[in-house]
């Protein structure tokens, strides 16, 4: 299987930003951890902070991955272009939060792109990932 894991806003400083929140572990680091927990799977991972460049990421990955795990950041709440994007593309999407969206403040408690993807997994900080990789078995792939 070959999973895209595409980033949004801000996710680029994780393991400095509000750690409280999110943690003090990279991204990077985790992605290494991902690999080597899932070597039979193939990996690819692409973080931006411009609502344009993930759609075309969304575009661009959805012809050559079997499965996206996405995590939009504040772009889930505010972005209908992403969700049109993800609802024009035929690769299941898997949406991903590190952070418990509905314990946060009440705008983020409103996902604009879960309708369009085929699952939701928030707030088991970087393992939120993993057990959306782990999902990935279940879904029927053509």
């Amino acid at each position: 299987m070959k999973i895209a894991i595409i980033n949004g806003p801000n996710l680029n400083l994780l393991g400095k930003r509000e750690p409280h929140i999110y943690g003090s572990q990279t991204f990077d680091d985790y992605f290494l951890f991902l690999k080597k927990t899932y070597p039979q799977w193939e990996f690819t991972a692409y973080q931006s902070n411009l609502e344009g460049e993930l759609i075309n990421a969304l575009h661009r990955f959805s012809e050559k991955y079997d499965v996206i795990i996405l995590n939009a950041a504040a772009y889930t709440h505010t972005s209908l272009a992403i969700a049109d994007a993800i609802a024009s593309i035929s690769t299941p999407v898997v949406e991903v939060h590190i952070s418990q969206i509905f314990k946060r403040e009440v705008i983020r408690h409103k996902s604009l792109i879960a309708p369009q993807c085929v699952g939701s997994i928030s707030g088991f900080g970087l393992n939120s990932y993993r057990l959306a990789v782990e999902a990935c078995r279940f879904l029927k792939l053509s």
